[in-house]
């Protein structure tokens, strides 16, 4: 009977240490920073889009005739908000890609919107809309600042899912390396800047 209970002993001290050091532990808890990254990066397009028919409103009432523009920040705020955004979207890379796209046309064209704006001094001086300005801009940072926050704790997580053991153990319980944020494919090029 001892025997028995000495060697399941030395069972279950075998299989904590081979297990310990497999790094299930570790990778549940860099998943979840992952996961917690990216709430702060959705909670910063939300603010930004939550801001947006603000802005689009004030400007409406000065530029009633660049209607075009108006509407192209209507429909990429559309866009945005029609994608379904989960934890799907941090496994799908492809999901990840279109997510990553909506955002980059909500960012083109309120940049339109910005410049558009330019040719109305009278809705540059409104405080309204000076201050939905400042809050989009600050906005903007903090969206910067949640990027760069996801991207380091990705590549923490993969780091530490492609080494050895943690890499069999990932395969085993189904956890992939996460997408990460890639430069949108015109801020490859200049932007042109034009004193007319």
């Amino acid at each position: 009977m001892k025997a028995l209970q000495k060697s399941l002993t030395v069972l279950i001290l075998a299989g904590t240490l081979t297990l310990s050091g497999c790094g299930y532990n570790t990778l549940q808890v860099k998943d979840e920073a992952v996961t917690a990254a990216w709430s702060e990066v959705q909670n910063q397009y939300q603010r930004r889009a939550d801001l947006v028919p603000n802005l689009v409103n004030v400007v409406k009432g000065y530029a009633a005739h660049e209607e075009r523009v108006l509407t192209e920040v209507t429909q990429a705020r559309a866009n945005v908000a029609g994608l379904k955004v989960d934890k799907e979207v941090l496994e799908n890379p492809e999901l990840f890609r279109q997510y990553q796209e909506a955002q980059a046309q909500m960012t083109s064209a309120l940049s339109r919107l910005l410049a558009v704006t330019e040719n109305y001094p009278d809705l540059k001086a409104n405080e309204q809309f000076r201050d939905l300005q400042v809050q989009l801009e600050g906005t903007e940072n903090r969206i910067a600042v949640a990027r760069n926050r996801y991207i380091t704790t990705v590549q923490d997580f993969n780091a530490y899912a492609r080494q050895f053991p943690q890499v069999m153990t990932a395969k085993v319980i189904g956890m992939d390396p996460k997408p990460n944020f890639s430069a949108d494919q015109n801020a490859q090029s200049a932007p042109k800047v034009s004193f007319d």
